[in-house]
């Protein structure tokens, strides 16, 4: 199996008034195509950081980031929105659905971004997804009429619409009841379990983490691999 994805010394410091925080230190990671891991750590370590930096939102002081073996300080920053919307997918804790528009128009809008020729084509698609996920009957539902487990699914399908390489998943359960989060967790396995999806998720959840293929603890601004 491949790298998908590979951190090499990554360093990251918040720059304060009186003081620095160094928060990840020489940082090293490598995930294999079709790996489940979850990053967890105490709040405040860094791995809500970390996966923003992986993610292309932040950026990061030192190292070097290959996702499907580009290096992606090479890119443009037009290659580099094109990479973040195509070949990765953002689940976050908070849904961020567009209000106004339903369920299908929120899982349709990445790819629209990238093709707005073929719209029969990605309205078709995300019907699919939809129904993959169990809201195919939600299609012309909008956020205010969804419950908190059947929003964040429809994050989950907009996230897929694009079959990034990586989907990436910032505490995706932490704003729902128990019940609701084992619902999520089993769509996450089946979702890497079928198409072989690769998942990179930061929790607080111990019943998440369980169930991902490796766990990594964010110590002292590097990650450590729990045995």
């Amino acid at each position: 199996m491949s790298n998908i994805l590979e951190l090499k010394n990554i360093n990251k410091t918040y720059r304060g008034k009186t003081e620095d925080l160094h928060i990840l230190k020489d940082l090293n990671l490598e995930v294999e195509e079709g790996e489940f891991i979850s990053i967890l750590g105490k709040s405040g370590s860094g791995k809500s950081t970390l996966l923003g930096i992986i993610g292309l939102l932040d950026n990061f002081d030192s190292g070097e980031i290959y996702i499907n073996n580009n290096k992606i300080d090479k890119f443009e920053s037009n290659k580099l929105d094109r990479l973040k919307n195509k070949d990765l997918g953002f689940v976050f804790q908070f849904h961020y659905l567009l209000p106004e528009f339903t369920a299908l128009e929120n899982v349709m809008i990445p790819r629209l971004i990238e093709d707005f020729s073929n719209k029969k084509i990605i309205e078709e698609k995300a019907k699919t997804l939809l129904k993959k996920i169990g809201l195919g009957e939600r299609y012309n539902n909008k956020p205010s009429q969804l419950s908190g487990g059947e929003k964040q699914r429809v994050a989950i399908a907009r996230a897929l619409i694009n079959d990034p390489k990586i989907i990436l998943a910032d505490e995706p359960t932490g704003n729902l009841d128990e019940e609701t989060s084992e619902e999520i967790h089993r769509l996450l396995q089946k979702i890497n379990k079928e198409n072989n999806q690769t998942i990179i998720v930061v929790t607080h959840s111990k019943e998440l983490a369980n169930i991902t293929n490796k766990q990594y603890f964010v110590k002292h601004g590097k990650l450590v691999l729990e045995k």
